[in-house]
């Protein structure tokens, strides 16, 4: 497998996952501005929507959209520790999670990496995305190590991701412990060190 990547991107979580399973795998930098690939490939042929991830599988088909590569990574190497059996309650929470950090966590990030917004604008994003991130901590306040339980999953590996932009654009987790512990808990994985090391960002 071949996973097309940005990094820091969306596209972390699935690279994280991948060190989760442990199976070989290729990595290849894709340029966001340019849509070309490091070796000096035309993303948009790799995939038409021109975004990352993109995992390219052994047998050549591409598949894309970051939760749908979470999910098929963990269950076609079987592991349901990452993603619980289909039809399990454990299941449908990942899934409530993956959907959460998906529109109502990822999306909301844009406006503060889009030039042109004004700082009125950008205060109101992150002014929302507190309440999002303060829902999560609320989560978090059982005791529970990750998201759905005492046990890292898919979920886990994509809300890390997109959390730790709110370092990047001035979103403060200081008023959020139980968030800022799970964050230092998650990024101490040996799965997302190889990851971050791998993608240049420590």
């Amino acid at each position: 497998m071949k996973l097309f990547y940005a990094p820091g991107a969306c596209s972390m979580a699935s690279h994280i996952v991948l060190h989760e399973i442990g199976k070989p795998f290729e990595i290849e930098k894709v340029s966001t501005k340019t849509k070309v690939t490091e070796n000096g490939g035309d993303f948009w042929a790799i995939n038409p929507k021109g975004a990352v991830p993109a995992l390219q599988l052994d047998g050549g088909e591409v598949l894309t959209e970051g939760p749908a590569i979470l999910q098929y990574v963990a269950d076609s190497n079987g592991a349901t520790e990452l993603s619980p059996p289909t039809g399990t309650l454990a299941r449908a929470r990942v899934q409530e999670m993956l959907s959460f950090v998906g529109s109502e966590l990822h999306k909301s990030f844009i406006p503060l990496f889009q030039p042109g917004k004004t700082d009125a604008e950008k205060d109101a994003t992150r002014e929302a995305l507190q309440k999002k991130f303060a829902w999560l901590e609320s989560l978090l306040a059982d005791g529970r190590a990750y998201l759905t339980g005492p046990t890292f999953t898919v979920a886990d590996a994509y809300a890390f991701v997109v959390t730790n932009w709110s370092n990047l654009t001035g979103v403060s987790l200081d008023a959020l412990p139980k968030l800022k512990d799970y964050m230092a808990r998650v990024a101490a994985r040996p799965s997302v060190q190889a990851t971050m090391k791998a993608e240049g960002l420590i």
